[in-house]
């Protein structure tokens, strides 16, 4: 068994890529996006933390939570996240020629990448980098004209609080995304 070295700071925050297997372009079909709403609700009424930024692209997301005082099991949380979106949508994304003797024996289905990417958040300035790296992450990758044509981001909660202005990272006149 692997044993991965990650960072185990208490009461952090944290910037997560959550990737899908083979790079698949299925994270923002209605059924995952659902799923994964649910999955996320369900996990933190368990477990709590708060969702300081997210972005859903076709093939993968990226995010910050911070995770509670005394807390900083966020690969549990992610397991049950990935689990649940699995079992919800695996028989409807299932892919037989992608299951290889690994995901076979690992329980796996055909919708994630098995592990994930963390970063620890260090201080105000590496928040406010990450969150603006989530938020242009749809212009970078030409799913959006601008930050604020990519429906599937926290970017418009952040415009709504005043962090944002509604025209950053392009004009307010983009259209709107969603492939």
């Amino acid at each position: 068994m692997s044993h991965y070295r990650r960072a185990a700071t208490t009461g952090s925050s944290y910037f997560f890529t959550v990737v899908t297997y083979r790079r698949r372009p299925i994270l923002c079909d209605e059924s995952i996006r659902n799923a994964l709403h649910t999955a996320i609700k369900t996990a933190r009424a368990t477990r709590p933390f708060v969702i300081d930024a997210w972005v859903l692209l076709p093939d993968h997301l990226h995010c910050v939570w911070t995770l509670p005082e005394g807390d900083a099991d966020f690969s549990t949380r992610w397991l049950k996240i990935k689990r649940a979106v699995s079992l919800a949508c695996g028989e409807e994304y299932r892919r037989d020629d992608w299951l290889t003797a690994s995901k076979l024996k690992h329980r796996e289905a055909t919708i994630w990448q098995r592990r994930f990417w963390e970063h620890r958040i260090r201080d105000e300035e590496d928040f406010a980098r990450h969150v603006d790296y989530i938020h242009f992450n749809p212009v970078k990758h030409g799913h959006a004209q601008c930050a604020a044509g990519w429906i599937y981001s926290t970017f418009h909660r952040y415009v709504r609080e005043g962090v944002y202005a509604q025209d950053w990272a392009g004009s307010v006149n983009c259209e709107v995304g969603y492939d």
